[in-house]
This record gives structure tokens, sequence and C-alpha cells, in this order.
């Protein structure tokens, strides 16, 4: 299976368990790998057969803004949820990371997961 992988996306949000975090915008990072069936894009070089990275990016980015949660698991599952909405995706790894929250150490969560939705793709 393939993968497409997206790096470096940070955007800004109010999460946290702690006293004070949800009062203020922080940064969190995001990486997200996909597997998916990128053959038909292969064939046919159109933006349609495959995930377009920057709907995926501002999707992502969109869900930390716009929500709060008090644990870095619950916002990653939101964002899972949200990249399992496409049925091509048969597997996800995101990690979210609140970098330097600990006296500039970085806690992150990885989810590794099945698209419950994931349909077989047809291949001639």
């Amino acid at each position: 299976m393939d993968r497409i992988t997206l790096r470096g996306v940070r955007a800004y949000g109010r999460h946290g368990a702690n006293p004070g975090e949800r009062e203020r915008e922080q940064p969190f990072d995001i990486e997200i790998a996909l597997e998916i069936d990128l053959r038909a894009a292969q064939r046919s070089d159109e933006l349609g057969d495959t995930i377009d990275y920057d709907a995926l990016r501002r999707a992502l980015v969109e869900i930390v803004e716009s929500t709060s949660f008090f644990l870095l698991e619950a916002l990653a599952g939101a964002l899972a949820t949200a990249v399992f909405a496409d049925a091509r995706v048969r597997r996800i790894e995101l990690s979210v990371a609140k970098p330097g929250l600990l006296e500039g150490a970085t806690p992150s969560v990885t989810l590794r997961r099945k698209n419950p939705r994931y349909r077989t793709p047809f291949a001639p």
C-alpha cells in the first residue's frame, strides 16, 4: 500500500488539562501518514484521484483552531475521525505534539488506526 505523509503542520489552539492551558492559544505540531492506493493518481495525473495535501492541512488546522479538548488523545482522535471521512484512506499514523510545554520538553501522542469506512479500490 502507498503512503502520503504531511509533516510540519503547525496550528494554534486551546487544548490542555492543566490550569491556564486553555486560556490562551498554544502551538500544536501535527504529522500524519496516510496509507492509500495511489495507482489511480499515478495513471491519471489528476488531483481528484489522490489526497489534496493543502485541503488536508487546512482541515487539520481548522480542527485544532475550532475545538478545545483537555487531552492530546482526544484532539488526535478528532483529527483521525476527520481524515477517515475519505473512504480511500486505509490507515493512518497521526502524531500531535505540544512543543515546549514542560520546561522545554514536548509531549506528543501518536495514533495508528484503520479506517472503519475504508473501501477497497477497484484496480483494473
